[in-house]
C-alpha cells in the first residue's frame, strides 16, 4: 500500500471505498503497521483516488493540536493519522462519527498497533459500537520484501547497489521502507564506485530509528531495562530463558520486565516465543548506549547461555568472548568457528572471521601460527580477498614463526598470487620457497606446492618440467599416508594428461577421489575435473568436456569450493562460444567480468570471449578494449591456451585492419611461446590466423615450417579441434599462395570437422573460404578478413554446377552469420555473394525505398553502429569510403538517428522495412 498501487488494487475494501465515495454506503479501514512503514503516505495515496476529487477531503493527524473539523452528510473522504496518539476528546469525537456514520462516508484510520496500549483496541476500550451498515476492515502493512528493497536501491543507486548490499539492506532493516530510505540517503551521499555490504554496515543507525528504539527503552522502569539491554547484546531473537539469563534477572521479575517492554513496544515478539527488535539494526543502537561494564557483564553471560546450544554457534561465541574481554577463549572460539566453517564448506564465512581476529595485533604468535593456515586453506579454497593477501604477506614475515608453518602459509599464499591475484612471477617465488621450507618435514605439503609448480597451464616453464615437478610431488606423496595430498596429485596428472591427449586421461579422470572422505580429497577431485573439463574443450572434446565441466560445478558448489566454482563458470562461456549459444552471451560475460573485478585470472575467460564477440559484431575497437584493456591480464599472467587464443583474435584484428607486418609480429611471439612449452592443441586457435599472417608478411617458407611445425607436434594425440585448425591452416597457406583449387578443398575438410564437432562460427568461417576460393576464378579473392592477395585462379570455379554451389555455401553463411549475431561476418559474405550471384530481373529504374533503409544501408548502418569508420566499413564491403559516407548519411537521416552509434537502436524503433 507504500508505494505499490497494484496491491491496493487487490484489497477488498477498495470497491466499498470508491462506492462510499461515490455516495453509497459507509466503510471504516483500519490501516495498522509498526512504526517506520509509511502509513502517512498511505493516506496520502488513498486522498488521489478519483472518486476523492468529488468528495468533501478531511485530513486530521491526532495530537497536533487541531482544530476539530466539521463532519456531516454526503460523500467525504476521513484520513485520519496517528490514532495511537489520539487525545480522549479526539478518541470521543471519532467514536461519535463512527458509531454514526452517514451515506457516503469513507474514513481511513491509521495507528502503530504496538503502542495502542493494553487492551490493543484503537480507539481503546470499550470497543466502538460499529453499526450494521458500517463496512469495517483492516488492512495490515507489511514489511518490504528483498525485491521491494532492491528496486529502491535500484532507483536511489542505479548500478552501484551490489547485490550483497541489497541483501544487507533488507536485513538490518528488516524491511521497514523508512529504514531502508534513511540508510539508502547515507548511502546517496557517498559517490562510491560500488555499494557494497560493508558501506551498508559503516551508514550506521538512522537517526529516527535510534531516537525511536532509545527513547521506548528510556520509558521503561531502570530495572526492567537490562531485558531490552540483553536482546540488543545477543543481537538476535531469543527466546525467553535465554534472554533472561543474559539479562541476569530472576524469572519472576525476568518475565515481568519482559511484559513490560513488549507493552512499550522496546522489543517484539519477532516469531513465536522468540523476542528482540523487529529492526535488527536497532540492536545496535540501544548496545552502544549500555554501559560499559555492564555490556562486558552482558557479552561474558551470553556467551555462556551461546555455548550450551547444540549444535555450538562457536563463531557468535568467539563474538561474546572477545566483547567481554575473555583474550584466550575469544581465540579458542575463533578457532572452533574457523574449523566447523570449513568443516561445512562456508570458506567465505572462515575467511572473514580469521581475517577480523588476525588483524588484531594484540594476537599472540601461538595463536597465530594456528590462525593464519585456517585463513590460508579456505582462501586458496574460496574467493580472493586484498585483505587476506595482505595478512598472508605479513604472517611469512615474522621470525616467530616456526618453518614449517611459514613454509605452509606460503603455499597457500602462491596460490592465491598465481591463481586469483594474477601475479604469477610473485606465486611461483613463494612456491619455490614453500618447497624449501617444507622440505621433508612437512612432505605432503611440500609435495602440494610442487602440484602447483607442476600446473602447464601457466606460461612459465615447460611440459618436461611439469612433468618432473608432478613426478617429484607423486613421490613425496605416495611415501607418506596423506591421501590429500595423493589427491591433489591425482587431481593435476588427470588434468595434465587430457591436456596432452594422454590415451590414459579418462582412466585418470575416472579414478579422482569426488566421494573422498577427507574434505580434503573432495576439493582436489572439483578442482581436478574442472581443470580436466577446461583441458578436454581446449583441444575440441566438447561432449566430454562439459559432462565433466557439469559434474565438477555439482561437486564445487556442494563443497563450498567457490573459486574452483568460478574458475568453471569462466570455462562454460569458452564452451557456449564454440559451441554457438551466443544469445546473451555478451552480457553474461560483462557480469562475469563485473563479479570477479579483483580476479583477473578467472575474469580472463570471459575477457576472451567478449572481445571475440565484439569483433564478429563489427565493434573492432571495443574488441581490443575487451582483449587488451579493462583489467585484461597481461600474456605473461595468462593462462597459455587462453594466451594463444587472445592472440589469433588479436593477428585477425591486425589483419582486416590492414596491418600485416604487425600481426606476423604477434604471431611469431605466440606461437614461440606455445613452441617452448610444447603442447601443441593450445595452438588450435592461433595457427589459422598465424600462417596467414606470416605468409602476407612475405615469409612464406616460415608459415610453411609453422604448419608442419603443428601437424608434427599433434602425432599420436586426440585433438579434434585442433585436427581442424591443422587444415584451416594448411587452406589459409594455399590460398595465399595462389593455389586456390587446393585452398578450396582444404577449406571445405576443415568445414566438415568442425561441422562434426559441433563449431557454427568455425564452420561458417571455413565454409566461406571454400566458396571463396572456388568463385575467385582468374581475380583476385573478394573480402576475406584478413585474406591475402590471391593470385589468378588455377581453374577451381570454371564449370557452373562448381559455382552455383559455391553460391549456395555462401548463402549459408550469411544465414549462419545472421543466426549467431555475427554482424561483421554476415556483412563481408553477403558482399561476396552479390558479387557473384546471378542478378535478379526487375523494371528498369532505381528501386524506390522511400525512408526506408535500402539492404546496403542498412549493411553500413549496422557495421557503423557497431563501431567500424568509414574506411574500415569500405574494406569490408568493397566500396569507396566516399560512398560509404553517403550510405550513413542516409541511414541517419531515413532512421532519426542522433549518431553513428543510435542507427541500431533507431532502426529498430522505425519498424521492418
Amino acid at each position: 500500500m507504500v508505494d505499490d498501487m497494484a496491491g491496493v488494487q487487490r484489497s477488498p475494501w477498495l470497491a466499498p471505498l470508491r462506492l462510499a465515495l461515490g455516495g453509497s454506503g459507509s466503510v471504516l479501514v483500519l490501516v495498522e503497521g509498526p512504526a517506520g512503514l509509511d502509513k502517512s503516505r498511505a493516506l496520502h495515496r488513498l486522498s488521489g483516488l478519483p472518486e476523492a476529487a468529488g468528495a468533501r477531503r478531511v485530513r486530521w493527524r491526532c495530537g497536533a493540536a487541531q482544530e476539530r473539523p466539521e463532519t456531516g452528510g454526503g460523500p467525504a473522504l476521513l484520513l485520519v493519522d496517528d490514532v495511537h496518539r489520539a487525545a480522549p476528546e479526539e478518541r470521543e469525537w471519532l467514536r461519535e462519527v463512527l458509531e454514526r456514520p452517514w451515506e457516503g462516508l469513507a474514513a481511513v484510520v491509521a495507528y502503530r498497533p504496538e503502542e495502542l496500549g493494553p487492551c490493543g483496541l484503537p480507539l481503546g476500550a470499550p470497543a466502538v459500537s460499529y453499526p450494521p451498515a458500517l463496512a469495517v476492515f483492516r488492512h495490515r502493512l507489511r514489511a518490504w520484501s528483498v525485491d521491494r528493497v532492491r528496486r529502491a536501491a535500484s532507483e536511489a543507486l542505479g548500478e552501484r547497489a551490489t547485490p550483497e548490499a541489497v541483501a544487507r539492506l533488507h536485513a538490518c532493516s528488516g524491511g521497514v521502507p523508512q529504514v531502508v530510505a534513511d540508510l539508502l540517503g547515507a548511502l546517496r551521499a557517498d559517490p562510491g564506485s560500488r555499494c557494497t555490504a560493508a558501506d551498508v554496515d559503516a551508514a550506521g543507525v538512522p537517526v529516527r530509528l535510534a531516537e525511536l528504539v532509545l527513547s521506548r527503552t528510556d520509558a521503561l522502569a531502570l530495572a526492567d531495562r537490562p531485558v531490552v539491554w540483553a536482546a540488543a547484546v545477543l543481537g538476535e531473537p531469543a527466546g525467553r530463558d535465554e534472554l533472561l539469563s543474559v539479562a541476569g534477572t530472576d524469572p519472576a521479575h525476568g518475565r515481568e520486565a519482559l511484559l513490560a517492554a513488549l507493552a512499550g513496544a522496546a522489543l517484539s515478539e519477532v516469531s513465536q516465543g522468540r523476542y528482540g527488535f523487529s529492526v535488527p539494526l536497532a540492536a545496535t543502537a540501544v548496545r552502544e548506549r549500555v554501559p560499559g561494564p555492564v555490556r562486558e557483564e552482558l557479552h561474558g553471560r551470553a556467551a555462556r547461555v551461546l555455548a550450551r546450544r547444540r549444535p555450538v554457534p562457536w563463531a557468535e561465541v568467539a563474538r561474546h568472548r572477545g566483547a567481554a574481554g575473555r583474550r584466550k577463549g575469544w581465540l579458542r572460539a575463533v578457532e572452533k568457528a574457523a574449523l566447523a566453517a570449513v568443516a561445512g564448506g562456508h570458506h567465505e564465512e572462515a575467511i572473514g572471521l580469521l581475517e577480523r581476529t588476525l588483524a588484531v595485533p594484540e594476537v599472540p604468535a601461538r595463536f597465530r601460527s594456528r590462525l593464519a593456515p585456517l585463513l590460508a586453506r579456505s582462501a586458496v579454497v574460496g574467493l580472493r580477498s586484498d585483505r587476506t593477501v595482505e595478512v598472508l604477506t605479513q604472517a611469512v614475515r615474522d621470525p616467530g614463526l616456526p618453518v614449517d608453518v611459514r613454509g605452509q602459509l606460503r603455499l597457500d599464499l602462491g596460490l592465491m598470487l598465481a591463481n586469483q591475484v594474477g601475479d604469477l612471477a610473485a606465486g611461483m617465488r613463494e612456491l619455490e620457497s614453500a618447497v624449501e621450507e617444507l622440505g621433508e618435514v612437512r612432505p605432503a605439503l611440500s609435495s602440494r606446492a610442487m602440484v602447483a609448480l607442476a600446473m602447464p597451464e601457466w606460461p612459465t616453464g615447460t611440459l618436461a618440467g611439469h612433468r618432473e615437478w608432478l613426478r617429484r610431488a607423486a613421490g613425496l606423496a605416495h611415501a607418506g599416508d596423506n591421501e590429500v595430498a595423493r589427491a591433489a596429485v591425482a587431481a593435476n596428472h588427470a588434468s595434465l594428461a587430457v591436456a596432452c591427449g594422454d590415451p590414459r586421461a579418462r582412466e585418470l579422470v575416472a579414478a579422482l577421489p569426488v566421494d573422498g572422505p577427507p574434505a580434503g580429497c573432495r576439493e582436489h577431485a572439483a578442482r581436478g575435473l574442472c581443470n580436466a573439463a577446461d583441458a578436454a574443450l581446449w583441444r575440441g572434446s566438447y561432449q566430454w568436456g562439459e559432462e565433466l565441466l557439469s559434474e565438477g560445478l555439482d561437486l564445487s558448489a556442494r563443497i563450498g569450493a567457490s573459486y574452483t566454482e568460478q574458475t568453471a563458470q569462466g570455462t562454460r562461456l569458452l564452451l557456449d562460444w564454440w559451441s554457438g549459444r551466443w544469445a546473451g552471451l555478451g552480457e553474461r560475460c560483462e557480469r562475469f567480468v563485473a563479479d570477479t573485478a579483483d580476479m583477473p585470472v578467472v575474469a580472463a575467460d570471459a575477457h576472451l570471449v567478449r572481445g571475440m564477440l565484439a569483433f564478429a559484431q563489427g565493434d573492432w575497437t571495443e574488441a581490443v578494449h575487451w582483449l587488451t584493456a579493462l583489467g585484461a591480464p597481461a600474456p605473461e599472467c595468462t593462462r597459455m591456451p587462453l594466451a594463444a587464443a587472445t592472440a589469433g583474435a588479436l593477428i585477425r584484428l591486425a589483419l582486416v585492419r590492414g596491418d600485416p607486418s604487425g600481426a606476423a609480429d604477434q604471431a611469431g611471439a605466440a606461437w614461440t611461446a606455445v613452441a617452448e612449452k610444447g603442447i601443441w592443441a593450445w595452438a588450435a586457435e592461433l595457427a589459422p590466423w598465424a600462417v596467414e599472417a606470416v605468409t602476407r608478411a612475405g615469409d612464406v617458407a616460415a608459415a610453411r615450417r609453422m604448419t608442419a611445425e603443428f601437424v608434427q607436434g599433434l602425432q599420436g594425440q586426440e585433438a579434434p579441434s585442433a585436427r581442424a585448425a591443422v587444415v584451416w591452416s594448411r587452406a589459409a597457406l594455399e590460398e595465399c599462395e595462389g593455389r586456390h583449387r587446393e585452398a578450396a578443398g582444404s577449406y571445405r575438410k576443415a568445414a566438415a570437422a568442425y561441422r562434426e564437432l559441433p563449431r557454427p562460427y568455425a564452420w561458417a568461417l571455413t565454409t566461406e573460404g571454400a566458396a571463396r576460393c572456388s568463385l575467385t576464378g582468374g581475380t583476385e579473392a573478394s573480402g576475406a578478413d584478413g585474406g591475402a592477395a590471391r593470385g589468378r585462379s588455377d581453374g577451381g570455379a570454371g564449370a557452373d554446377g562448381g559455382r552455383a554451389e559455391a553460391v549456395a555455401s555462401l548463402r549459408r553463411c550469411v544465414e549462419e552469420y545472421t543466426e549467431l549475431g555475427a554482424v561483421y561476418d554476415a556483412a563481408r559474405a553477403r558482399t561476396l555473394l552479390r558479387s557473384h550471384q546471378p542478378p535478379q530481373t526487375r523494371r528498369p529504374g532505381r528501386p524506390a525505398f522511400d525512408d526506408r533503409l535500402s539492404p546496403r544501408e542498412r549493411e553500413v548502418a549496422e557495421l557503423a553502429a557497431r563501431g567500424l569508420m568509414n574506411r574500415e566499413i569500405a574494406v569490408v564491403l568493397h566500396l569507396s569510403p566516399r560512398t560509404v559516407e553517403q550510405h550513413v548519411a542516409r541511414a541517419i537521416r531515413k532512421t532519426g538517428a542522433l549518431s553513428r552509434r543510435d542507427l541500431l537502436r533507431a532502426e529498430k524503433d522505425a519498424g521492418p522495412a
